[in-house]
């Protein structure tokens, strides 16, 4: 008979009751993720950005809600990703994650995100959506969170996120179209 892994809850309440292990577990299961959602707006430089969502998250971790752990943990992280681009850029006082790209801050793709031409240019075009909206296309697409937990991350209603999420579709195709026009 094959063990199967304790899901998320089963490790939150294990570390709530002292168990190390278990929140070592939680880490190392969602540390690829957190590391991705960081990468893909301000390139290869983000260990600190990662250790500071982790460490809100145990400084935290009698928040967190049974079921909501990934929601949560993604919340800390959109939370350190704004305050981090309001920090090292001058223009932070207009700053808007709502309107504002990580293009229009001026910061540049990774070239090491990969090689494929095409991946340069869906990075690229990433970049040049609106932080909330890259957000959002990048939790539903590669980390496949639900709309509510989506909302639960960002701080809005789930019915939001489905129209910022069309938006973010439409104009993700904008962009990448005017990349292969310039090719």
């Amino acid at each position: 008979m094959v063990a199967t892994a304790p899901d998320d809850n089963a490790l939150i309440a294990a570390w709530r009751g002292g168990d190390k292990q278990a929140g070592n577990t939680l880490v190392a299961r969602h540390f690829d993720s957190i590391c991705r959602f960081f990468r893909t707006k301000v390139g290869d430089d983000v260990g600190d950005l990662i250790q500071r969502t982790f460490l809100d998250c145990v400084q935290n971790l009698e928040r967190i809600e049974l079921g909501g752990f990934r929601a949560y943990l993604f919340g800390i992280a959109r939370h350190r990703l704004l305050r981090h681009l309001r920090d090292k850029y001058r223009d932070a006082a207009r700053f808007d994650a709502e309107v504002t790209s990580v293009a229009n801050l001026g910061t540049t793709p990774s070239q090491r995100m990969s090689r494929d031409h095409r991946q340069l240019q869906l990075h690229e075009a990433l970049r040049r959506l609106p932080v909330d909206h890259q957000i959002a296309l990048e939790l539903a697409y590669f980390e496949d969170l639900s709309a509510p937990e989506i909302a639960a991350v960002i701080g809005v209603p789930a019915n939001t996120i489905r129209s910022r999420l069309a938006r973010a579709r439409e104009g993700l195709r904008d962009h990448l179209a005017a990349l292969d026009a310039a090719a």
